[in-house]
């Protein structure tokens, strides 16, 4: 299937799904109608008829499914596998002695959520796995601390993304690297410079201290947290995403023996494993490659994919051998955690499908694109307009890889013949906004997985995280246009920081003052 430019229709697809995901609350309809949509208005330009028009609707999007389910097929194994990692684990008992363990050492809400952010941050190499083992180790101990489940996914949320894109090891990293030395510059010394520089990530981590510390919630977290303090409800009167999952698991019978390491060793060793397995699918132990180079070359799904294999491997021999659970119930084990991940392979397939409508059928971020070559933006304020065109790709996409391939080559092209002073303050505005897009779209796979691990309904997750996402963003653009005109990091810090701070303070007082008004 060729790729056809449509204009501005393009933009429909993603408008209608994220519309419909915002009204109805239902993402799965949602995403399938934001699909048909596309594959229609591709199949009334390329074929002529009503009734080849429908058919071909039908057939694009299955055929488009089919490509993206297999090209994603290693992602999909990995969640299964992590799936069946977590109910074995479950069952071994790891997952309550290690909660009974933690909420001794943790004696506070702010503890706890500090401990669940230190954590996200601690496991960097990869959102995907950072989302799901984070909500897994963590809620335990959040649910003990009645921190609603939203405040969980905007935290899992807040540390998968923007932490891997300022991490020099990841698999984000690497993406990123390839693309910046496609268009001639040196890859890896061009993402280190721009890591000071990507405000959005640096600013998202001073946001989730500055909650996790002071509480100054607002927007409708403040609801959802006060909920949850006052009335024990973590999940603010809805349903959670993994209700029947967790139905399921509290069937389980659980060892009551279970030990910390019965955690901690299945976890540990898939951090590692993820680690060696990118290097190693990445060619680094064949030689004459630096570890970067390693990281660049790999292939994340199917490293994550063999990482958990292996750490299952791990769980049956220290769970097996000493009867912490029995063979039968291991292997039922595997099967219980591979249908606790329907929900989430469902909506990320329609995820990666109609993000495939948008770039490989509609050419979205060509049309996107072209509108930035032919504005004639003040050379002063390109990395501000980098950032809001970035994050508005990303969020229509729901893709910050996406982003990347598109814009990179573009803005190192823009900059190198208008602005070479700002090349790298615009790559890290470019990373920056796609990260943005990415983090607030309902349609992102991150975005998904934040909501599956923290057990949060998918919309609830959206919508109480939008308001935290935008104010970060708006201080962001302040912070690029200083930069754009000072290009001083020292003046942006300044600016974006304490713009943060003071913004938060006073919408806390706001939403304050509205809750007691009602």
């Amino acid at each position: 299937m060729e790729s056809i430019n449509v204009g501005v229709l393009s933009l429909l697809p993603p408008i209608i799904a994220i519309g419909l995901a915002l009204v109805t609350k239902e993402v799965i309809s949602s995403l399938i109608i934001g699909i048909l949509s596309g594959t229609f208005i591709y199949s009334a330009y390329t074929t002529t008829g009503i009734v080849d028009i429908l058919v071909g609707t039908v057939s694009t999007t299955v055929n488009l499914m089919s490509s993206k389910f297999a090209d994603n097929v290693s992602i999909v194994i990995f969640l299964c596998l992590l799936g069946a990692l977590v109910v074995v684990i479950t069952k071994a008992g790891g997952s309550k002695a290690y909660g009974d363990w933690a909420s001794q050492k943790i004696k506070s809400r702010v503890g706890a959520q500090l401990a669940t952010s230190a954590l996200g941050a601690l496991i960097f190499i990869d959102d995907y796995f950072n989302c799901l083992t984070v909500g897994t180790v963590m809620r335990p101990v959040t649910d003990k601390y009645k921190i609603s489940h939203a405040k969980l996914a905007y935290i899992i949320d807040a540390t998968a993304a923007p932490v891997c894109i300022i991490a020099p090891v990841s698999s984000w990293a690497a993406s990123v690297i390839s693309q910046m030395g496609d268009t001639g510059l040196n890859g890896m010394d061009s993402f280190i410079k721009s890591i000071p520089f990507n405000l959005y990530a640096i600013l998202t981590v001073v946001m989730i201290i500055i909650l996790s510390v002071t509480d100054l919630e607002f927007g409708p977290m403040e609801k959802y947290e006060e909920a949850a303090i006052k009335n024990g409800d973590l999940d603010y009167g809805h349903t959670p995403a993994s209700a029947g999952t967790d139905a399921e698991l509290n069937k389980l019978e659980i060892n009551p023996n279970g030990k910390v390491y019965d955690l901690v060793i299945p976890i540990v060793s898939l951090i590692v494993l993820s680690i060696l397995s990118m290097l190693y699918v990445g060619g680094y132990f064949e030689g004459g490659m630096s570890i970067a180079d390693g990281f660049g070359n790999t292939d994340a799904g199917s490293a994550l994919a063999l990482s958990s294999f292996v750490s299952l491997i791990v769980a049956f021999l220290l769970f097996v051998p000493r009867k912490a659970i029995s063979f039968k119930d291991f292997m039922g084990g595997i099967s219980d955690g591979v249908k606790s991940m329907a929900d989430a392979i469902i909506i990320l397939v329609l995820a990666w499908t109609i993000s495939g409508v948008c770039r490989n059928l509609l050419s979205t971020g060509t049309y996107v694109s072209s509108i930035v070559e032919a504005s004639s933006m003040p050379i002063m304020l390109i990395p501000a307009i980098i950032f809001v065109v970035a994050a508005f790709l990303s969020f229509s996409m729901g893709t910050s890889w996406g982003t990347f391939g598109i814009l990179i080559p573009i803005i190192a092209s823009i900059c190198s013949s208008v602005a070479p002073h700002l090349t790298i303050i615009a790559l890290s505005a470019t990373l920056a906004g796609s990260v943005f897009g990415d983090h607030c779209s309902p349609i992102s796979d991150t975005t998904i997985l934040s909501s599956t691990g923290a057990a949060c309904n998918h919309i609830d997750h959206v919508s109480t995280q939008i308001p935290y996402a935008c104010v970060v963003a708006g201080c962001c653009i302040l912070g690029y246009i200083v930069a754009g005109f000072t290009t001083s990091l020292i003046a942006t810090w300044v600016v974006s920081i304490g713009s943060l701070i003071a913004i938060t303070i006073i919408l806390h007082k706001s939403s304050v003052k509205k809750l007691q008004n009602n």
